[in-house]
Protein backbone atom coordinates (compact mmCIF):
# COMPACT_ATOMS: atom_id res chain seq x y z
CA UNK A 1 0.00 0.00 0.00
CA UNK A 2 1.29 3.50 -0.83
CA UNK A 3 0.60 6.62 1.21
CA UNK A 4 -0.30 9.87 -0.52
CA UNK A 5 3.30 11.08 -0.40
CA UNK A 6 4.66 7.85 -1.83
CA UNK A 7 5.83 5.93 1.26
CA UNK A 8 5.08 2.20 0.99
CA UNK A 9 3.71 -0.20 3.57
CA UNK A 10 2.12 -3.62 3.25
CA UNK A 11 -1.66 -3.64 2.99
CA UNK A 12 -4.26 -6.38 3.41
CA UNK A 13 -3.57 -10.00 2.53
CA UNK A 14 -5.25 -12.01 -0.21
CA UNK A 15 -5.19 -15.80 0.05
CA UNK A 16 -4.37 -17.23 -3.37
CA UNK A 17 -7.66 -18.40 -4.91
CA UNK A 18 -8.16 -22.04 -5.85
CA UNK A 19 -9.83 -21.26 -9.18
CA UNK A 20 -12.65 -23.47 -10.31
CA UNK A 21 -16.37 -24.17 -10.59
CA UNK A 22 -17.62 -25.45 -7.22
CA UNK A 23 -20.79 -27.49 -7.38
CA UNK A 24 -20.92 -27.75 -3.59
CA UNK A 25 -21.93 -25.02 -1.10
CA UNK A 26 -19.20 -22.53 -0.17
CA UNK A 27 -19.57 -20.74 3.19
CA UNK A 28 -18.39 -17.15 3.55
CA UNK A 29 -17.10 -15.96 6.93
CA UNK A 30 -16.50 -12.23 7.51
CA UNK A 31 -14.84 -10.29 10.30
CA UNK A 32 -17.24 -7.63 11.58
CA UNK A 33 -15.67 -4.14 11.29
CA UNK A 34 -12.22 -5.71 11.18
CA UNK A 35 -9.91 -2.68 11.29
CA UNK A 36 -11.86 -0.72 13.95
CA UNK A 37 -12.08 -3.93 16.03
CA UNK A 38 -8.31 -4.44 15.80
CA UNK A 39 -7.68 -0.88 17.00
CA UNK A 40 -10.01 -1.42 19.97
CA UNK A 41 -8.72 -4.91 20.86
CA UNK A 42 -5.04 -3.95 20.81
CA UNK A 43 -5.45 -0.35 22.05
CA UNK A 44 -3.85 1.23 18.97
CA UNK A 45 -3.78 5.00 19.34
CA UNK A 46 -1.56 8.08 19.26
CA UNK A 47 -1.82 8.19 23.05
CA UNK A 48 -0.74 4.55 23.54
CA UNK A 49 2.13 4.47 21.02
CA UNK A 50 5.59 3.93 22.53
CA UNK A 51 8.27 5.72 20.54
CA UNK A 52 11.00 5.98 23.18
CA UNK A 53 13.13 3.04 24.22
CA UNK A 54 13.48 4.62 27.66
CA UNK A 55 9.69 4.62 28.14
CA UNK A 56 9.41 0.99 27.06
CA UNK A 57 12.21 -0.11 29.38
CA UNK A 58 10.37 1.47 32.31
CA UNK A 59 7.31 -0.73 31.66
CA UNK A 60 6.77 -4.36 32.60
CA UNK A 61 6.63 -6.86 29.68
CA UNK A 62 2.93 -7.52 30.34
CA UNK A 63 2.08 -3.80 30.13
CA UNK A 64 2.69 -3.36 26.41
CA UNK A 65 2.46 -5.29 23.15
CA UNK A 66 4.62 -5.55 20.08
CA UNK A 67 2.55 -5.55 16.89
CA UNK A 68 3.38 -7.81 13.91
CA UNK A 69 4.80 -4.73 12.15
CA UNK A 70 7.32 -4.21 14.98
CA UNK A 71 5.74 -1.22 16.79
CA UNK A 72 4.97 -0.94 20.51
CA UNK A 73 1.75 0.15 22.25
CA UNK A 74 0.78 0.14 25.92
CA UNK A 75 -2.15 -2.05 26.91
CA UNK A 76 -5.50 -0.52 27.80
CA UNK A 77 -4.93 -1.40 31.48
CA UNK A 78 -2.04 1.10 31.51
CA UNK A 79 -3.60 3.84 29.40
CA UNK A 80 -6.85 3.62 27.48
CA UNK A 81 -6.41 5.05 23.97
CA UNK A 82 -8.56 7.89 22.65
CA UNK A 83 -9.20 6.28 19.23
CA UNK A 84 -10.49 2.99 20.71
CA UNK A 85 -13.00 4.98 22.81
CA UNK A 86 -14.22 6.87 19.73
CA UNK A 87 -14.48 3.66 17.72
CA UNK A 88 -16.44 1.87 20.45
CA UNK A 89 -18.99 4.69 20.46
CA UNK A 90 -19.31 4.58 16.65
CA UNK A 91 -19.69 0.79 16.51
CA UNK A 92 -22.24 0.74 19.34
CA UNK A 93 -24.24 3.46 17.60
CA UNK A 94 -24.17 1.41 14.40
CA UNK A 95 -25.41 -1.69 16.26
CA UNK A 96 -28.35 0.31 17.59
CA UNK A 97 -29.16 1.65 14.13
CA UNK A 98 -29.07 -1.87 12.65
CA UNK A 99 -31.26 -3.21 15.46
CA UNK A 100 -33.80 -0.45 14.84
CA UNK A 101 -33.64 -1.18 11.11
CA UNK A 102 -34.62 -4.82 11.67
CA UNK A 103 -37.70 -3.83 13.69
CA UNK A 104 -38.83 -0.90 11.51
CA UNK A 105 -41.56 -1.48 8.90
CA UNK A 106 -41.99 2.01 7.43
CA UNK A 107 -40.03 2.13 4.11
CA UNK A 108 -38.98 5.77 4.52
CA UNK A 109 -37.71 5.28 8.09
CA UNK A 110 -35.89 2.13 6.97
CA UNK A 111 -34.02 4.15 4.34
CA UNK A 112 -33.03 6.71 6.96
CA UNK A 113 -31.81 4.03 9.38
CA UNK A 114 -29.92 2.21 6.65
CA UNK A 115 -28.22 5.47 5.66
CA UNK A 116 -27.35 6.10 9.32
CA UNK A 117 -25.72 2.70 9.88
CA UNK A 118 -23.78 3.05 6.63
CA UNK A 119 -22.53 6.52 7.62
CA UNK A 120 -21.41 5.18 11.01
CA UNK A 121 -19.61 2.29 9.30
CA UNK A 122 -17.75 4.66 6.96
CA UNK A 123 -16.87 6.94 9.87
CA UNK A 124 -15.41 4.05 11.86
CA UNK A 125 -13.38 2.77 8.91
CA UNK A 126 -12.08 6.25 8.12
CA UNK A 127 -10.35 6.41 11.52
CA UNK A 128 -7.87 3.80 10.29
CA UNK A 129 -7.74 5.54 6.92
CA UNK A 130 -6.60 8.95 8.11
CA UNK A 131 -3.77 7.45 10.18
CA UNK A 132 -2.23 6.22 6.93
CA UNK A 133 -2.69 9.46 4.96
CA UNK A 134 0.61 11.34 5.15
CA UNK A 135 -0.91 14.55 3.76
CA UNK A 136 -3.77 14.48 6.27
CA UNK A 137 -4.04 16.25 9.60
CA UNK A 138 -3.21 13.25 11.82
CA UNK A 139 -0.91 10.79 10.02
CA UNK A 140 0.59 7.96 12.07
CA UNK A 141 2.00 5.11 10.00
CA UNK A 142 2.83 3.13 13.13
CA UNK A 143 -0.91 2.71 13.70
CA UNK A 144 -1.93 1.99 10.08
CA UNK A 145 0.95 -0.45 9.56
CA UNK A 146 0.08 -2.27 12.78
CA UNK A 147 -3.60 -2.53 11.82
CA UNK A 148 -2.92 -4.09 8.41
CA UNK A 149 -0.27 -6.39 9.91
CA UNK A 150 -2.78 -7.69 12.48
CA UNK A 151 -5.34 -8.09 9.67
CA UNK A 152 -2.98 -10.22 7.58
CA UNK A 153 -2.12 -12.34 10.59
CA UNK A 154 -5.79 -12.90 11.43
CA UNK A 155 -6.75 -13.99 7.90
CA UNK A 156 -3.86 -16.46 7.77
CA UNK A 157 -4.67 -17.75 11.25
CA UNK A 158 -8.36 -18.12 10.39
CA UNK A 159 -7.40 -20.33 7.45
CA UNK A 160 -5.17 -22.55 9.57
CA UNK A 161 -7.68 -22.76 12.48
CA UNK A 162 -10.60 -23.75 10.22
CA UNK A 163 -8.61 -26.33 8.27
CA UNK A 164 -7.15 -27.80 11.48
CA UNK A 165 -10.49 -28.19 13.30
CA UNK A 166 -12.92 -29.22 10.56
CA UNK A 167 -11.43 -32.54 9.48
CA UNK A 168 -12.71 -36.08 9.03
CA UNK A 169 -10.38 -37.11 11.86
CA UNK A 170 -12.32 -34.78 14.18
CA UNK A 171 -15.66 -36.30 13.16
CA UNK A 172 -16.72 -33.85 10.45
CA UNK A 173 -18.09 -34.95 7.02
CA UNK A 174 -14.92 -33.92 5.15
CA UNK A 175 -11.71 -31.96 5.48
CA UNK A 176 -12.52 -28.25 5.20
CA UNK A 177 -10.60 -26.17 2.69
CA UNK A 178 -10.29 -22.37 2.54
CA UNK A 179 -10.45 -21.71 -1.21
CA UNK A 180 -10.09 -17.91 -1.07
CA UNK A 181 -9.56 -15.07 1.38
CA UNK A 182 -9.48 -11.31 0.95
CA UNK A 183 -8.86 -8.57 3.56
CA UNK A 184 -11.59 -9.46 6.08
CA UNK A 185 -13.29 -12.61 4.78
CA UNK A 186 -12.61 -16.24 3.92
CA UNK A 187 -14.54 -18.67 1.73
CA UNK A 188 -14.64 -22.23 2.98
CA UNK A 189 -15.61 -25.53 1.38
CA UNK A 190 -16.75 -27.85 4.17
CA UNK A 191 -17.30 -30.73 1.72
CA UNK A 192 -21.06 -31.00 2.36
CA UNK A 193 -23.81 -31.19 -0.26
CA UNK A 194 -26.62 -29.15 1.30
CA UNK A 195 -26.86 -25.41 1.91
CA UNK A 196 -28.28 -26.02 5.40
CA UNK A 197 -25.27 -28.13 6.43
CA UNK A 198 -22.85 -25.53 5.05
CA UNK A 199 -24.63 -22.81 7.02
CA UNK A 200 -24.50 -24.82 10.25
CA UNK A 201 -20.78 -25.54 9.84
CA UNK A 202 -20.15 -21.92 8.86
CA UNK A 203 -21.76 -20.65 12.07
CA UNK A 204 -19.82 -23.18 14.13
CA UNK A 205 -16.58 -22.20 12.44
CA UNK A 206 -17.22 -18.48 12.99
CA UNK A 207 -17.82 -19.01 16.72
CA UNK A 208 -14.74 -21.20 17.06
CA UNK A 209 -12.40 -18.74 15.32
CA UNK A 210 -13.86 -15.76 17.22
CA UNK A 211 -12.93 -17.45 20.50
CA UNK A 212 -9.30 -17.44 19.39
CA UNK A 213 -9.10 -13.62 19.20
CA UNK A 214 -9.56 -10.90 21.83
CA UNK A 215 -12.91 -9.06 21.85
CA UNK A 216 -14.46 -7.20 20.13
CA UNK A 217 -12.89 -9.05 17.16
CA UNK A 218 -15.62 -11.32 15.86
CA UNK A 219 -15.83 -13.60 12.84
CA UNK A 220 -19.40 -13.91 11.55
CA UNK A 221 -21.09 -16.33 9.20
CA UNK A 222 -22.53 -14.23 6.37
CA UNK A 223 -23.78 -16.33 3.46
CA UNK A 224 -23.40 -19.43 1.33
CA UNK A 225 -22.65 -19.53 -2.40
CA UNK A 226 -24.02 -22.54 -4.28
CA UNK A 227 -22.80 -23.11 -6.93
CA UNK A 228 -19.72 -20.89 -6.94
CA UNK A 229 -17.45 -19.79 -9.79
CA UNK A 230 -14.04 -18.57 -8.60
CA UNK A 231 -12.24 -16.89 -11.49
CA UNK A 232 -9.29 -15.08 -9.89
CA UNK A 233 -8.50 -12.55 -7.17
CA UNK A 234 -11.40 -10.11 -6.76
CA UNK A 235 -13.37 -11.93 -9.50
CA UNK A 236 -16.07 -14.45 -8.63
CA UNK A 237 -19.77 -15.20 -9.02
CA UNK A 238 -22.27 -17.42 -7.29
CA UNK A 239 -25.84 -17.98 -6.19
CA UNK A 240 -26.20 -16.18 -2.86
CA UNK A 241 -28.07 -17.88 0.04
CA UNK A 242 -28.84 -16.38 3.44
CA UNK A 243 -31.63 -18.93 4.06
CA UNK A 244 -31.38 -22.61 3.08
CA UNK A 245 -34.81 -22.78 1.45
CA UNK A 246 -34.36 -20.32 -1.44
CA UNK A 247 -31.54 -18.25 -2.91
CA UNK A 248 -31.47 -14.47 -2.63
CA UNK A 249 -29.78 -13.49 -5.91
CA UNK A 250 -26.94 -14.11 -8.31
CA UNK A 251 -23.95 -12.23 -6.92
CA UNK A 252 -21.06 -11.13 -9.19
CA UNK A 253 -17.85 -9.38 -8.17
CA UNK A 254 -15.23 -7.95 -10.53
CA UNK A 255 -16.96 -9.29 -13.67
CA UNK A 256 -17.72 -7.05 -16.67
CA UNK A 257 -21.50 -6.96 -16.26
CA UNK A 258 -21.98 -3.29 -15.33
CA UNK A 259 -18.99 -1.37 -16.68
CA UNK A 260 -20.02 1.35 -19.14
CA UNK A 261 -16.73 1.32 -21.04
CA UNK A 262 -17.72 -2.11 -22.35
CA UNK A 263 -20.45 -2.39 -24.96
CA UNK A 264 -23.88 -3.69 -23.78
CA UNK A 265 -23.28 -6.94 -25.67
CA UNK A 266 -20.59 -7.92 -23.15
CA UNK A 267 -22.85 -7.46 -20.12
CA UNK A 268 -25.73 -9.26 -21.85
CA UNK A 269 -23.63 -12.25 -22.89
CA UNK A 270 -21.85 -12.60 -19.53
CA UNK A 271 -25.10 -12.31 -17.55
CA UNK A 272 -26.81 -14.95 -19.70
CA UNK A 273 -23.80 -17.29 -19.53
CA UNK A 274 -23.64 -16.93 -15.74
CA UNK A 275 -27.37 -17.63 -15.43
CA UNK A 276 -26.98 -20.80 -17.47
CA UNK A 277 -23.92 -21.82 -15.46
CA UNK A 278 -25.10 -20.94 -11.96
CA UNK A 279 -28.91 -20.99 -11.98
CA UNK A 280 -29.59 -23.59 -14.71
CA UNK A 281 -26.31 -25.42 -13.89
CA UNK A 282 -25.86 -26.24 -17.55
CA UNK A 283 -22.28 -25.48 -18.72
CA UNK A 284 -22.95 -26.97 -22.18
CA UNK A 285 -25.87 -24.58 -22.78
CA UNK A 286 -23.73 -21.65 -21.64
CA UNK A 287 -20.95 -22.60 -24.07
CA UNK A 288 -23.37 -23.04 -26.99
CA UNK A 289 -24.96 -19.67 -26.26
CA UNK A 290 -21.56 -17.95 -26.23
CA UNK A 291 -20.59 -19.60 -29.54
CA UNK A 292 -23.89 -18.54 -31.13
CA UNK A 293 -23.36 -14.92 -30.07
CA UNK A 294 -19.85 -14.96 -31.55
CA UNK A 295 -21.25 -16.34 -34.81
CA UNK A 296 -23.99 -13.68 -34.88
CA UNK A 297 -21.41 -10.97 -34.23
CA UNK A 298 -19.08 -12.04 -37.03
CA UNK A 299 -22.00 -12.37 -39.46
CA UNK A 300 -23.27 -8.85 -38.63
CA UNK A 301 -26.48 -10.11 -37.04
CA UNK A 302 -26.00 -8.13 -33.80
CA UNK A 303 -27.90 -4.85 -33.49
CA UNK A 304 -25.64 -1.78 -33.48
CA UNK A 305 -27.18 -0.63 -30.17
CA UNK A 306 -25.46 -3.61 -28.51
CA UNK A 307 -22.05 -2.48 -29.81
CA UNK A 308 -22.02 1.10 -28.52
CA UNK A 309 -19.14 1.95 -26.19
CA UNK A 310 -19.47 5.02 -23.96
CA UNK A 311 -16.73 7.07 -22.29
CA UNK A 312 -16.81 10.39 -20.48
CA UNK A 313 -15.12 13.40 -22.04
CA UNK A 314 -13.21 14.69 -19.01
CA UNK A 315 -10.38 16.61 -20.69
CA UNK A 316 -9.56 18.31 -23.96
CA UNK A 317 -7.48 16.50 -26.56
CA UNK A 318 -4.35 18.47 -25.62
CA UNK A 319 -4.53 17.29 -22.00
CA UNK A 320 -4.29 13.59 -22.90
CA UNK A 321 -0.81 12.08 -23.26
CA UNK A 322 -2.04 9.70 -25.98
CA UNK A 323 -4.84 9.90 -28.50
CA UNK A 324 -8.16 8.59 -27.19
CA UNK A 325 -10.94 7.21 -29.39
CA UNK A 326 -13.78 9.19 -27.80
CA UNK A 327 -11.76 12.42 -27.78
CA UNK A 328 -10.81 12.15 -31.46
CA UNK A 329 -14.43 11.39 -32.34
CA UNK A 330 -15.66 14.41 -30.38
CA UNK A 331 -13.30 16.62 -32.40
CA UNK A 332 -14.58 15.19 -35.70
CA UNK A 333 -18.20 15.65 -34.60
CA UNK A 334 -17.45 19.26 -33.69
CA UNK A 335 -16.18 19.90 -37.21
CA UNK A 336 -19.31 18.34 -38.72
CA UNK A 337 -21.84 20.08 -36.49
CA UNK A 338 -20.62 22.20 -33.54
CA UNK A 339 -24.14 22.50 -32.16
CA UNK A 340 -24.68 18.78 -31.57
CA UNK A 341 -21.08 17.84 -30.67
CA UNK A 342 -20.40 16.53 -27.12
CA UNK A 343 -18.93 18.90 -24.52
CA UNK A 344 -16.67 18.36 -21.50
CA UNK A 345 -18.50 16.24 -18.93
CA UNK A 346 -20.66 14.47 -21.54
CA UNK A 347 -20.40 10.78 -22.28
CA UNK A 348 -19.39 10.10 -25.88
CA UNK A 349 -21.05 7.02 -27.43
CA UNK A 350 -19.23 5.40 -30.33
CA UNK A 351 -18.78 2.20 -32.30
CA UNK A 352 -15.65 0.79 -33.92
CA UNK A 353 -15.88 0.71 -37.71
CA UNK A 354 -13.98 -1.42 -40.22
CA UNK A 355 -10.86 0.17 -41.65
CA UNK A 356 -7.61 -0.73 -43.36
CA UNK A 357 -5.14 -3.09 -41.74
CA UNK A 358 -2.99 -1.34 -39.14
CA UNK A 359 -5.37 1.57 -38.61
CA UNK A 360 -5.20 2.85 -35.02
CA UNK A 361 -8.26 2.18 -32.86
CA UNK A 362 -8.80 5.89 -32.16
CA UNK A 363 -9.23 6.47 -35.92
CA UNK A 364 -11.93 3.79 -36.11
CA UNK A 365 -14.28 5.28 -33.50
CA UNK A 366 -17.41 6.71 -35.08
CA UNK A 367 -20.77 8.19 -34.08
CA UNK A 368 -23.45 5.42 -34.22
CA UNK A 369 -25.97 7.69 -35.99
CA UNK A 370 -23.38 8.67 -38.59
CA UNK A 371 -22.61 4.97 -39.13
CA UNK A 372 -26.29 4.17 -39.71
CA UNK A 373 -26.87 7.13 -42.02
CA UNK A 374 -23.83 6.29 -44.16
CA UNK A 375 -24.03 2.47 -44.02
CA UNK A 376 -20.49 2.17 -42.67
CA UNK A 377 -19.48 -1.43 -41.81
CA UNK A 378 -18.62 -2.44 -38.22
CA UNK A 379 -15.28 -3.99 -37.26
CA UNK A 380 -16.75 -7.17 -35.77
CA UNK A 381 -13.32 -8.74 -35.24
CA UNK A 382 -12.39 -5.85 -32.93
CA UNK A 383 -15.44 -6.54 -30.75
CA UNK A 384 -14.60 -10.22 -30.54
CA UNK A 385 -10.91 -9.71 -29.75
CA UNK A 386 -11.09 -6.60 -27.55
CA UNK A 387 -14.50 -6.82 -25.88
CA UNK A 388 -15.83 -10.38 -25.70
CA UNK A 389 -12.88 -12.77 -25.81
CA UNK A 390 -11.13 -12.12 -22.48
CA UNK A 391 -14.27 -11.86 -20.27
CA UNK A 392 -15.65 -15.08 -21.78
CA UNK A 393 -12.31 -16.85 -21.36
CA UNK A 394 -12.19 -15.81 -17.70
CA UNK A 395 -15.65 -17.27 -17.06
CA UNK A 396 -15.14 -20.55 -18.91
CA UNK A 397 -11.47 -21.20 -18.07
CA UNK A 398 -12.23 -22.64 -14.56
CA UNK A 399 -14.67 -25.06 -16.25
CA UNK A 400 -13.04 -25.90 -19.59
CA UNK A 401 -9.39 -25.52 -18.59
CA UNK A 402 -6.84 -25.53 -21.40
CA UNK A 403 -9.54 -26.14 -24.03
CA UNK A 404 -11.20 -22.78 -23.38
CA UNK A 405 -9.65 -20.84 -26.26
CA UNK A 406 -10.02 -23.62 -28.83
CA UNK A 407 -13.68 -24.27 -27.96
CA UNK A 408 -14.70 -20.62 -27.67
CA UNK A 409 -12.65 -18.78 -30.27
CA UNK A 410 -12.01 -21.41 -32.92
CA UNK A 411 -14.27 -23.62 -34.96
CA UNK A 412 -17.11 -23.34 -37.46
CA UNK A 413 -18.83 -20.55 -35.53
CA UNK A 414 -15.87 -18.24 -36.21
CA UNK A 415 -15.25 -19.13 -39.86
CA UNK A 416 -18.32 -17.67 -41.55
CA UNK A 417 -18.38 -13.94 -41.65
CA UNK A 418 -19.13 -11.13 -44.05
CA UNK A 419 -15.98 -9.55 -45.43
CA UNK A 420 -16.40 -5.83 -45.95
CA UNK A 421 -14.17 -3.18 -47.42
CA UNK A 422 -13.52 -0.05 -45.47
CA UNK A 423 -14.55 3.33 -46.82
CA UNK A 424 -12.50 5.25 -44.33
CA UNK A 425 -9.31 5.05 -42.30
CA UNK A 426 -5.80 3.90 -43.16
CA UNK A 427 -4.83 4.20 -46.84
CA UNK A 428 -8.49 4.57 -47.79
CA UNK A 429 -8.44 8.00 -46.16
CA UNK A 430 -6.28 9.18 -49.11
CA UNK A 431 -8.35 7.56 -51.86
CA UNK A 432 -10.59 9.72 -54.09
CA UNK A 433 -13.31 8.55 -56.46
CA UNK A 434 -12.69 9.12 -60.20
CA UNK A 435 -15.25 9.39 -63.00
CA UNK A 436 -15.81 6.43 -65.33
CA UNK A 437 -17.44 6.29 -68.75
CA UNK A 438 -21.04 5.12 -68.60
CA UNK A 439 -20.54 3.21 -71.85
CA UNK A 440 -17.10 1.51 -71.72
CA UNK A 441 -16.36 2.01 -67.96
CA UNK A 442 -12.88 3.44 -68.62
CA UNK A 443 -11.50 6.18 -66.33
CA UNK A 444 -12.13 9.78 -67.41
CA UNK A 445 -9.63 12.42 -66.21
CA UNK A 446 -12.27 15.14 -66.55
CA UNK A 447 -15.89 15.58 -65.45
CA UNK A 448 -18.15 13.98 -68.07
CA UNK A 449 -20.59 11.12 -68.48
CA UNK A 450 -19.04 9.56 -71.63
CA UNK A 451 -15.42 9.40 -72.80
CA UNK A 452 -14.35 11.12 -76.04
CA UNK A 453 -14.06 7.84 -77.95
CA UNK A 454 -17.59 6.69 -77.15
CA UNK A 455 -18.79 10.22 -77.79
CA UNK A 456 -17.30 10.13 -81.34
CA UNK A 457 -19.03 6.84 -82.09
CA UNK A 458 -22.48 7.98 -81.05
CA UNK A 459 -22.24 11.53 -82.51
CA UNK A 460 -23.87 10.57 -85.92
CA UNK A 461 -26.76 8.94 -84.12
CA UNK A 462 -27.15 11.88 -81.78
CA UNK A 463 -28.30 14.22 -84.65
CA UNK A 464 -31.05 11.80 -85.63
CA UNK A 465 -32.16 11.53 -82.02
CA UNK A 466 -32.45 15.30 -81.64
CA UNK A 467 -34.38 15.53 -84.96
CA UNK A 468 -36.90 13.07 -83.58
CA UNK A 469 -37.06 14.95 -80.28
CA UNK A 470 -37.75 18.22 -82.10
CA UNK A 471 -40.49 16.54 -84.17
CA UNK A 472 -42.35 15.22 -81.13
CA UNK A 473 -44.33 18.45 -80.40
CA UNK A 474 -45.44 18.76 -84.07
CA UNK A 475 -46.53 15.13 -84.23
CA UNK A 476 -48.34 15.55 -80.92
CA UNK A 477 -50.35 18.57 -82.20
CA UNK A 478 -51.35 16.73 -85.39
CA UNK A 479 -52.46 13.72 -83.37
CA UNK A 480 -54.59 15.92 -81.08
CA UNK A 481 -56.24 17.74 -84.05
CA UNK A 482 -57.07 14.44 -85.76
CA UNK A 483 -58.69 13.01 -82.65
CA UNK A 484 -60.84 16.17 -82.35
CA UNK A 485 -62.15 15.82 -85.95
CA UNK A 486 -63.23 12.26 -85.31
Amino acid sequence: MRTEVGEDYTGATVIEPLKGFYNRPIATLDFASLYPSIMIAYNLCYTSLILSEDVRSSLKPNEYIKTPSGHYFVKKEVRRGLLPDILEDLLNARKRAKADLKKETDPFVRQVLDGRQLALKISANSVYGFTGAQVGKLPCLEISQSVTAFGRLMIDRTKSEVEAKFTEANGYPADAKVIYGDTDSVMVSFGVDSVADAMALGREGAEYVSSRFPPPIKLEFEKVYYPYLLISKKRYAGIYYTKPEIYDKMDCKGIETVRRDNCPLVAKVLSTCLQKLLIDRNPDAALEYAKQVISDLLCNRVDISQLIISKELTKTDKEYSAKQAHVELAMRMKKRDPGSAPHLGDRVPYVIIAAGRGTAAYMKAEDPLYVLENSIPIDTQYYLSNQLAKPLERIFEPILGEKTESLLLRGDHTRTKTVVHSKTGGLMAFVTKRNTCLSCKSLIPYKAAICKYCNAEIEPSRGKVWTLVDAVPTLSRKSTRRSTLY
